[in-house]
């Protein structure tokens, strides 16, 4: 079986040994297999933030192996799974980080529950499941020196954790949506579409108004950032409906920030 590369991606940080002790652990067990580094900037603990950014990425990684861990539960009764696609293999904890990734590569054929204490790392402790649990599967499912009948039991296929996001509401005027992602350079991407927005009559190089709590802002929707410095809503880089500044920060300047919510209007229409 070729050797795959791993898509790696955590809130571990950079501040910290852990990224390079999974990288060392995969390397000791697997030498020939790749690690791509995704992200390791996910906030401390936030599932739905890393399940987000996993699903931004999945679709321009090689196939192979994901291994994620943005694991808050870690140490409790939470599974630890290896779920089979038709992409290839995504090792985790099961607390809704991995499922709007696997949903998107068209669903999980088969899931095992990571229990072989032959595939795991001996330790006293049990807070660092990246390294004693997580790596050491990905690693070999990566190279193929095991399957996933050597890591555990089965599960249903059917019972990976949902991930819980909140949906669009439309009016006949506006759309309600909420930021789900603001990027290092204060971009705020929202869980709004295009399509949503055409919905309610409003297109590209027309203007749209932009309602934050009480505050309503008159954005420009724009084809790309381009010069001048005012706010914009444009389609970002995922295809989903984003606020930016061209020369400055979305989130500092309109006070935008992840889980709020936002309401895009029509100004032709009224709101």
């Amino acid at each position: 079986m070729a050797v795959r590369p791993i898509a790696f991606l955590s809130d571990f940080g950079n501040a910290d040994e852990f990224v390079g002790v999974v990288h060392g652990v995969i390397r000791r067990i697997s030498p020939g297999v790749e690690v791509i580094d995704v992200t390791h900037g996910i906030g401390r603990g936030n599932v739905r933030s890393g399940a987000l950014a996993l699903t931004r990425a999945i679709q321009y990684m090689p196939n192979g192996v994901v291994l994620a861990v943005v694991d808050p539960g870690v140490g409790s009764t939470r599974r630890a799974i290896a779920a089979e696609t038709g992409w290839g293999h995504f090792v985790g904890p099961d607390n809704g980080l991995l499922a709007p990734a696997v949903a998107i590569v068209g669903g999980a054929t088969r899931i095992v529950s990571l229990e072989a204490e032959e595939y795991r790392l001996p330790c006293a402790g049990a807070t660092f499941d990246g390294r004693d649990v997580f790596a050491p599967a990905a690693a070999v499912l990566a190279s193929g020196e095991a399957r996933l009948d050597d890591l555990g039991p089965d599960a249903s296929p059917d019972s990976l954790m949902p991930l819980l996001l909140p949906l669009v509401e439309h009016t006949d005027n506006a759309v309600s949506g909420e930021v789900w992602w603001v990027d290092r350079f204060g971009n705020a991407q929202t869980n709004v579409s295009p399509q949503d927005l055409e919905l309610i009559g409003l297109r590209p190089g027309g203007i749209v108004v932009l309602q934050v709590g009480a505050i309503e802002h008159e954005l420009e929707w724009r084809g790309g950032y381009g010069a001048g410095g005012d706010p914009i809503v444009h389609v970002d880089s995922s295809g989903m409906i984003a606020v930016a500044v061209p020369s400055g920060r979305a989130d500092e300047e309109l006070r935008l920030g992840e889980g709020m919510g936002v309401v895009f209007k029509s100004p032709a229409r009224g709101g």
